[in-house]
């Protein structure tokens, strides 16, 4: 679906809901990227990991430009890229203001079209969000692979993220705001213990992403999860887990994990310890999350169908 929604007093329309996906994030999420300690702690040192001084470097989708910063600052020629022109803009600045545009070019384009004009050592794209919903971080690396390959043939670059877990969980989740009950999706910070939040199940790999091989852009789950706890099952929790770069030498990898998902379901049922719980999605890469959730069914227990049948 496409919308104009019109902004400013020239009355300019804002990019498409088309746009928005992936590649039109606004500036403001971008500078709560900068604060993301964990986010830039962890693709720094991937980085660092991975680039060595003469390397040629691509970052598609560049943003403020802070990733392709620590490229240059590891020796490497840079080439951003960015189609949002705000960010276009705003990149450069930062990038002036750090006294590094001698070592990184930012290009205003659609990292889907973009054609190198050299060969690539190492190729940065962070479109990452949880499920790989709503960005386009899928799309965008297989089309640099096919116009990467046309243009100088294999061997393709590295990337940065290399790999990307995608898991589904059971969860039993308080959706009490103040006393006014309201089931809506959650973001939760990762690797905490939440309050609100009871675990049902361990995380249940559904996806498995190597960004140098052909990889799924869509996914679809139908499969029972084993209840390990007792409670009520009402929502799903989504957890994304990245690989960033991996050292096979020394056996070792960098590693960073998106924000937590809860979505809940719309039949909320009770679970007993090692009831089986049959889960049903199909979604898309890019989607946005009511795709998702329009998608998603969860079925009553096997063991308590069972037990009515008899």
């Amino acid at each position: 679906m496409n919308f104009k929604i019109f902004r400013g007093d020239d009355n300019t329309p804002s990019p498409t809901n088309e746009q928005f996906l992936g590649q039109f994030i606004p500036l403001h999420y971008h500078f709560q990227m900068l604060q993301d300690a964990d986010r830039m702690k962890s693709f720094k040192s991937a980085i660092e990991a991975t680039v060595t001084p003469g390397m040629n470097v691509v970052e598609l989708g560049c943003g403020t430009g802070v990733l392709s910063s620590f490229a240059a600052r590891c020796g490497a020629k840079v080439q951003s890229i960015e189609r949002n022109p705000e960010l276009v803009s705003a990149s450069r600045k930062f990038i002036d203001s750090n006294g590094l545009n001698d070592s990184i070019e930012v290009i205003h384009e659609d990292a889907t079209c973009y054609i190198p004009t050299r060969p690539i050592d190492v190729v940065i794209c962070e479109m990452l969000h949880v499920g790989m919903l709503r960005e386009k971080q899928l799309q965008v690396i297989a089309a640099f692979k096919e116009n990467y390959l046309n243009a100088f043939g294999p061997p393709l670059p590295r990337f940065i993220p290399e790999a990307s877990l995608l898991t589904i969980q059971l969860i039993q989740q308080n959706f009490d705001f103040e006393g006014y009950i309201a089931p809506i999706p959650i973001f939760q910070a990762p690797s905490a213990i939440t309050a609100g939040t009871y675990e049902l199940s361990s995380p249940f790999r559904y996806g498995e992403i190597l960004y140098s091989d052909d990889y799924p852009q869509q996914f679809a789950f139908d499969r029972k999860i084993r209840a390990e706890r007792e409670g009520t099952f009402n929502a799903i929790r989504l957890l994304t887990h990245n690989i960033l770069s991996i050292d096979d030498h020394m056996g070792t990898f960098v590693s960073w994990a998106n924000q937590f998902l809860v979505l809940p379901v719309e039949n909320p049922v009770a679970v007993s310890t090692n009831e089986m719980v049959p889960i049903k999605f199909a979604y898309r890469s890019g989607d946005e999350l009511d795709a998702f959730t329009k998608g998603l069914s969860a079925s009553e227990p096997m063991t308590r169908r069972v037990r009515k049948a008899a």
